[in-house]
Parts: structure tokens; C-alpha cells; sequence
């Protein structure tokens, strides 16, 4: 083999790990289990928004996701990876744009970065013509990008909610010996935000005013023997917030499921949960991407309030036509991508879907609900 190209495969696939087996991952719920109080979870400061900034592979982002009063769906998201340690690293400034009543007109737009660089304590990141800037209170994110001179970006998010993360600290561990873990997964939330601002598109500004989720995430090790699959589920009504984030481990790590959400209002959290689930009820095959695509999905959340009552929440859906399918592995040359799965099984596809929903909640003998709009993405890798 050409050694570019078995640069290229490493650098993109990675090779397949051993069977280390479950006592090599311990999860977000096991560090909830072992701290004091057992915390569903813990509320964010500004410090724990701080950028992680990895030496190891890894890839770290920040994402703000918009449902806008208008009807379309917004994204702006900045990814910091370090791709091969101390040799090559790379950033990222994505904005995509999609509206339901015009499916063939979505806009994507992703652009490589220069000069990346984290200022006041690592929370906020600047790169040439790009900065998202968390204010000194901690309760608002300022996102500017002109690094796309077709989609240029300015919004602001302010947090609504109490931020929090799943557990004590949201980690999830990778490693033999847990006390130095090879590898970690985390995702800080603010699941219910105020935005406002616009998107300039070829010339063309686009309103993005409405409600949002921001997701600061973070995978230190390669993300396809981080996770196999995924499940992300984003939903704002008028009042109440639902977001879940689920992940399942390759067999290397015992196939291991880890599922963290939460629930929230206007001013406050309802729940913080680490009994999640999200079932693909019903499910066809795609014969494009050879992946099952999710026709038929449940989520659903378990937790307690703060006065101890239970919380359960239920989103039931059948989905119509998905908003898109995104190869992530499109950019790489089809031989590269070949070799790539067949080393390492690794074929990462996402289906992402934005419908109307109804919320369901039920605390203690109450149970409301709430009509809104959900962003889903269904994700398989290897």
C-alpha cells in the first residue's frame, strides 16, 4: 500500500481495537454511582465551559443548534481537533441552514480555519474572521464568522436555564486502569437558550431569532473507538426544552450503552437524567448507505425533580422525509474510504430529521404536554 494512503486511512480510520471488554470504560453513570450524593447532575459555571484542548487525539466542539421563530432550522458549530499529536492540527467553522418548507434549498457551508487560539481562561475561541466569545457573566455566548465569504455568521445566545452536565462531571472513561484512562467523552449542556441574530447566505440575510441548545462536547480518543453509534435528540416548544444525548460503544468496550438528557424551563431544570432511551421502533434498510434508517422513534427520559417526585418525558415520532443524510466521510477519496472500512469497519453516516413533536411529561401524578419542534440525528459509524 502506498504509504500516503496508509497516512490517510490512520488519519481518517484509525485500526480496530482489541476486546478490552466492560471493565475498560467506565461510564457517566458509574461516576455518578461513586460520588457523594450520586448527582443526576451538576450546573455549569463559566470553568467548566473552558476548552478542553486536548494533547492526545481528540476532537473537541461547540455547537448552537436553532429552532427559529420563522420555521427554518439554523446550526453554527466550531470543531478543534488534534489529528496526529504535536504534528497536525485542525479547525473547523460550520454553518448550516435548512427550511422545511424549502427541503432542496438547504445551505451548508464548512470551512477550514487559521489561527485558532483560546483566550479568558479558554473559554471563549478566536481563528482569522471568527470568534465565539462567552461573556464575563457566563450566561451568553456571541458567535461572529466571516470566515465563508458566501455564509457569514452573528448571533447571540443567551442561556435561559441553568447549564449542567450529566453526574458529577459528565465524563465517561476509557482505559485498563481507570485511575490514568486512555480516553473520555463529555457534553456540557445549556438545553434552553434565547437567540438572536442573523445568517448572511450569498448575499442574503436570514433571521434566526428563536429558542436554542448549545452543546460543548468533547471526544479524547478517535471518535470511532469512542462510540459506534449515536442518538441526539433536540426539542423546543414555546416553554419546556427535552434533549438527549446517546451513544453505544463498539465491541471493544462491551457494546456498552450510555444515554445522558435533561429536561427544563424557562429559569429552570425539570430534570437532569441518566435514564434515557432512544429506540428506533421501526426501521428500513437504505440501500445507498447499507444502514438501517430510523422510520419509527421513541425517546424517552427518566428522572426526579428537585423535591424528589418522579420525572418521566416521552417523544414519539414517525418520521417523514429526512432532512438529510451526510456522509462523513465524503470528503475522502472513495479507495481511501474503502480501505478505511475495511480495516476498521468504520463507514460513518448521519440521517437528521426536523418535524413538529409533542412533548409528554409527567411529574409525580401531573402529566403535561407541549407541542414543538425536534431535531433529531441518528448516527452510525462501524
Amino acid at each position: 500500500m502506498f504509504k500516503w494512503a496508509q497516512a490517510a486511512m490512520s488519519t481518517v480510520a484509525g485500526t480496530a481495537e482489541p476486546i478490552y471488554g466492560s471493565e475498560a470504560i467506565r461510564t457517566v453513570h458509574q461516576h455518578s454511582e461513586a460520588a457523594d450524593g450520586k448527582p443526576d447532575y451538576t450546573e455549569l459555571t463559566s470553568k467548566d465551559l473552558a476548552w478542553h484542548v486536548g494533547k492526545g487525539t481528540n476532537v473537541e466542539t461547540q455547537v448552537f443548534y436553532i429552532a427559529t421563530e420563522a420555521g427554518p432550522f439554523a446550526m453554527a458549530q466550531v470543531i478543534y481537533s488534534v489529528v496526529i499529536p504535536g504534528v497536525k492540527t485542525t479547525a473547523q467553522f460550520n454553518i448550516k441552514l435548512f427550511d422545511p418548507k424549502n427541503p432542496d434549498g438547504k445551505v451548508w457551508s464548512s470551512v477550514p480555519l487559521s489561527n485558532p487560539a483560546f483566550h479568558d481562561n479558554n473559554t471563549s475561541f478566536y481563528a482569522d474572521n471568527v470568534a465565539v466569545i462567552l461573556s464575563e457573566d457566563g450566561g451568553i455566548y456571541k458567535i461572529k464568522s466571516q470566515a465563508d465569504s458566501e455564509a457569514f455568521c452573528n448571533i447571540v445566545f443567551t442561556r435561559l436555564s441553568p447549564g449542567f452536565m450529566a453526574g458529577k462531571d459528565g465524563r465517561t472513561t476509557y482505559g485498563t486502569d481507570q485511575a490514568n484512562p486512555w480516553g473520555e467523552i463529555w457534553h456540557k449542556f445549556w438545553p434552553r437558550c434565547k437567540v438572536e441574530g442573523s445568517l448572511i447566505l450569498k448575499g442574503e440575510q436570514v433571521n434566526v431569532d428563536g429558542h436554542g441548545l448549545f452543546i460543548h462536547a468533547l471526544q479524547n480518543m478517535k471518535p470511532h473507538h469512542a462510540a459506534a453509534r449515536w442518538n441526539f435528540a433536540n426539542f423546543q416548544g414555546p416553554t419546556t426544552s427535552a434533549i438527549m444525548m446517546e451513544f453505544t460503544t463498539p465491541p471493544s468496550y462491551a457494546t456498552t450503552r450510555v444515554a445522558v438528557g435533561g429536561l427544563a424551563k424557562d429559569g429552570q431544570i425539570i430534570s437532569g437524567t441518566l435514564d434515557n432511551t432512544a429506540e428506533h421502533v421501526k426501521a428500513e434498510n437504505d440501500p445507498e448507505a447499507e444502514w438501517p434508517e430510523p422510520k419509527d422513534i421513541k425517546f424517552t427520559w427518566k428522572g426526579k425533580d428537585k423535591d424528589g417526585k418522579e420525572v418521566v418525558g416521552v417523544i414519539e415520532k414517525s418520521w417523514g422525509p429526512r432532512m438529510d443524510r451526510v456522509d462523513v466521510m465524503g470528503e475522502v477519496p472513495d479507495f481511501v474510504k474503502k480501505i478505511a472500512s475495511a480495516a476498521a469497519g468504520t463507514r460513518p453516516y448521519i440521517y437528521q430529521y426536523y418535524e413538529p413533536a409533542t412533548l409528554k411529561i409527567k411529574v409525580g401524578d401531573q402529566e403535561t404536554s407541549e407541542e414543538g419542534i425536534i431535531f433529531s440525528e441518528a448516527t452510525f459509524i462501524s
